[in-house]
């Protein structure tokens, strides 16, 4: 397995867990279960983690995409761009989870207020998920590209776009 190989399994994972996560909090406001809501700060907790990982892979992905004929370099560097912020906030989402865990556990009288700072901070990193994922998805499908997003000539590129 390579560096690309790699990124393309654990890269889809920042972007589940938060979304597995808002659904599971939303649950536990609705049913008004502490247990619910702990694991869906569980859930953003490893997200963070996952978000660690993929970020790790992404150099050895872009170094082997890098060797493959029509990938024009802005693609990739949008998409490291995105990455880079998704990846913090993400990390400040676990940070924030893991603060609400505790305060859930130890039964603190800001719990509430917590949980609902971890679902609106959830939804922003969901909104940056879904620029960083598409990014990714522009590298090498170009069929998810719009006009806008025509890679720059830079010589290397075999590759017409034509709009149908």
């Amino acid at each position: 397995m390579n560096g690309a190989h790699f990124h393309l399994v654990v890269n889809h994972l920042p972007i589940i867990f938060p979304m597995a996560g808002i659904i599971v909090l939303l649950v536990g406001f609705f049913t008004q279960s502490e247990a619910v809501k702990r694991t869906s700060y569980l859930l953003f907790i490893i997200g963070a983690i996952s978000a660690g990982v993929a970020m790790a892979s992404g150099e050895g992905a872009e170094e082997v995409v890098e060797k493959i004929g029509g990938i024009a370099e802005n693609f990739i560097h949008r998409h490291e761009e995105a990455a880079e912020l998704f990846a913090i906030l993400s990390y400040i989402l676990g940070g924030l989870s893991l603060a609400s865990l505790w305060a859930s556990w130890k039964q603190k009288p800001f719990a509430a207020a917590a949980s609902v700072i971890v679902l609106i901070f959830a939804f922003v990193v969901l909104f940056f998920a879904k620029q960083t994922g598409t990014t990714g998805g522009e590298i090498r499908h170009t069929e998810i590209r719009d006009g806008s997003n025509a890679p720059a000539n830079d010589g290397s590129s075999s590759e017409k776009e034509h709009d149908d």
